[in-house]
């Protein structure tokens, strides 16, 4: 009888005018999905569950029907519906859809590829309605009129007793376009570029100069690059790209503040900045400082199942954060039918969602520190290319196990609040992001696949040996005493002389190979490594060789281990520093030297991409060893090679996640580096045994151990 008043008491809704412990729900309106019919019923089963949030598309081009004229009968029924059953309202503003008459009127504004062809309306894939990707807001005119809807909005649900925050610029940043083919070359684009670079350069003289292009007379002259190459104005044009999409997304949020300070801001990418930077602007800690509550888009079905892949994310996004809250936002709850990321993978490679599944993706996003969780869709969609994907629930809105299990989650995750109050300690090494090396690789090479897998690789070969590396920004290195840079071809002199100082201060810094080989403007220091690092890094380049396609399988040895590198390799003699390493040849792959009050080590290749391509042993052995070199302990050890564990600390206690990936039972010991008196998995409920600073854990398939101690 206890047991059950404690169970009802779990599922009575929470007011919607309180902030819940723990924001647990899902995408649920987007006007075409679900039928009427059923509105009433899912809000009630959702909220007897424990779902407390979802968030609608509130669409311009549902909206607005006619200049002026507003059609809200739909949203507000789900704001009602909403208020009645304890479920708070997050507002996804969706200008993303223009009107289809504003097309008509404006076609000036019509976003224009690098192809020069204009872009019609178009239906979603992700939502039966018209006026995608909507119109350029570069343009004033247009820029108004959606200012002046975003008003009307805000106005009419700002002090609705189900209104949360408004989700602003769906999976932000992202302009439309191809990655071969970016928006947009409209006129008014084109003079908001002008603008960007008066301010950078002054004169058109010094553009002139800046671009090798020395014969312009007038500013309007200047036409952004229609290709792209390793020259300043390929990497001026991306740069501005960015400035102007976080331009346009502070925008969103100073409307949405300036008429309710109330209600939060929240945002969230799709924790991509690792190869998305140049083309659809990603950058969590730009974004995330403009928000309440940052965020992020992860589903496993379109990018693996591999549990270093969603956690690399989460950390990401984490990082970016910058100890803000922030959502996963739109997680995974059900299959991906047909689609071209699916096809040719194994059933379990994330394809076909289980309610173990949904259990472990969730306990991993939190287990990374998100606070935080909602589906991209709560009942599947019935039309389009993503008919039935990503939902917990039936195509009929019927509960499934997978439903079952989203709201044992949601309950259990407000049921125990004192948990977010505690946060993931800060990682043993950080990976550095770079955004101008990964623009470079773009420019250079049409991809930033040597970018993103050189840090991703890196960051997996410190997960397979469960360290914690966090992905640190430029300005945050400080708080690092050992940090990783992946991939550094391209550096700017200002980001040289940060790295420079750092180490001078005391920080460790392992570095790629090629460091600032191409420095500002993309241009090659005729003395390698650029810029000063020769004596940084105690060593003279003696040797280079671009030849990506000769060292897929390249190997080369450091601090006594054989591990792979990849793309290129550049071969040193030692100045201040001494060998560490050696290429097949003989030849010094590998220098360390003392620097200030710091050290470097200096690699020639690239493990990072070698890691990626090649999870050797050797190599994972060599980035577990940076640890030893650094004179960093391990925050936690596991006996098991295939449990993951992470720890969070502060005033909701110590909290540590033991997460079980595998398809089979499995007990781990586990070593932290203090004292455990006591300790109770508060997930599974039940005692966890220990031995001074060891845990004995068993975890089930897919399932993780949510352990506090004491």
């Amino acid at each position: 009888m206890k047991r059950l008043l404690i169970a009802a008491l779990l599922i009575v809704p929470i007011a919607a005018s309180q902030d819940p412990a723990f924001h647990y729900g899902a995408v649920y309106f987007r006007k075409s999905n679900p039928p009427e019919a059923d509105w009433a019923r899912d809000h009630a089963q959702a909220a007897k569950i424990g779902i407390n949030t979802f968030r609608h598309w509130f669409m311009w081009s549902a909206i607005e029907t006619a200049p002026g004229k507003y059609d809200w009968r739909d949203y507000d029924v789900q704001m009602d519906l909403a208020a009645k059953n304890g479920i708070n309202v997050v507002i996804a503003e969706m200008m993303t859809a223009a009107p289809e008459w504003a097309f008509a009127e404006y076609p000036h504004a019509r976003f224009l590829g690098a192809d020069g062809r204009p872009v019609n309306s178009g239906v979603s894939g992700s939502s039966a309605v018209g006026g995608f990707p909507g119109l350029c807001l570069d343009n004033e005119d247009v820029r108004e009129l959606a200012e002046k809807w975003l008003i009307a909005l805000v106005e009419r649900y700002k002090g609705h007793p189900a209104m949360h925050s408004y989700d602003l610029w769906n999976e932000h940043t992202m302009q439309g376009g191809s990655v071969q083919n970016m928006y947009c070359h409209c006129d008014a684009s084109k003079r908001q570029f002008r603008n960007w670079l008066k301010d950078k350069y002054g004169t058109l003289e010094e553009l002139g100069k800046a671009w090798y292009r020395y014969s312009y007379t007038e500013w309007d002259q200047i036409q952004p690059p229609r290709g792209f190459q390793g020259y300043p104005e390929s990497l001026d044009w991306l740069q501005f790209r960015i400035d102007n999409a976080h331009r346009l997304a502070k925008w969103r949020v100073d409307v949405v503040r300036k008429l309710d300070s109330k209600n939060k801001v929240t945002a969230h990418g799709v924790g991509m900045a690792l190869e998305s930077h140049p083309n659809a602007s990603y950058d969590d800690w730009r974004s995330a400082a403009e928000v309440d509550v940052w965020g992020f888009t992860w589903v496993a079905s379109r990018k693996g199942a591999e549990p270093w892949k969603q956690f690399h994310a989460v950390d990401l996004v984490r990082a970016g954060s910058r100890g803000k809250p922030f959502w996963h936002a739109e997680a995974q709850a059900g299959p991906l039918w047909m689609q071209p990321q699916v096809i040719g993978r194994p059933r379990d490679d994330g394809r076909i969602t289980d309610e173990k599944d949904v259990r472990l993706w969730n306990l991993m996003s939190i287990a990374g520190g998100a606070t935080g969780i909602l589906y991209p869709r709560w009942r599947p969609l019935l039309d389009g290319p993503l008919f039935g994907a990503f939902g917990a629930l039936g195509m009929d809105g019927s509960m499934t196990p997978r439903s079952e299990m989203a709201g044992k989650v949601a309950r259990w995750a407000n049921a125990n609040a004192e948990l977010w109050k505690s946060r993931p300690v800060r990682g043993e090494a950080a990976i550095l992001w770079i955004p101008e090396s990964q623009l470079f690789n773009y420019v250079q090479q049409g991809s930033t696949e040597h970018y993103a897998q050189s840090a991703r690789g890196a960051y997996q070969a410190f997960f397979d040996s469960n360290i914690q590396a966090d992905f640190v920004h430029l300005d945050h290195i400080a708080e690092y005493p050992l940090v990783y840079l992946p991939y550094p071809i391209h550096l700017r002199e200002t980001t040289v002389r940060r790295l420079v100082e750092y180490v001078r201060n005391g920080g460790l810094l392992v570095s790629e190979g090629l460091p600032a080989y191409f420095g500002d403007r993309g241009k090659v220091g005729t003395k390698q490594p650029n810029y000063g690092l020769d004596e940084l890094f105690g060593a003279r380049e003696s040797y280079v060789e671009f030849t990506p396609d000769l060292l897929e399988d390249f190997v080369l040895t450091v601090r006594g281990q054989s591990i792979s590198g990849r793309y290129f390799f550049q071969e040193y003699e030692p100045t201040t520093g001494r060998v560490v390493g050696r290429y097949a040849n003989g030849h010094v792959a590998a220098v360390e030297n003392s620097f200030g009050k710091g050290r470097t080590i200096l690699i020639g290749s690239f493990p990072g991409g070698g890691y990626y391509r090649h999870t050797r042993p050797q190599s994972r052995t060599f980035f577990a060893g940076l640890l030893e070199w650094a004179g960093i302990r391990q925050a936690v050890v596991g006996s098991d090679p295939l449990i993951r564990a992470r720890l969070h600390k502060g005033e909701g206690g110590n909290v540590l996640y033991v997460v079980n990936p595998t398809r089979e039972e499995r007990t781990v010991t586990v070593d932290l580096t203090e004292t455990v008196r006591g300790a109770k998995d508060v997930w599974q409920n039940k005692a966890v045994k220990t031995d001074g600073k060891r845990l004995f854990v068993t975890v089930e398939d897919r399932n993780v151990a949510v352990i506090r101690f004491e």
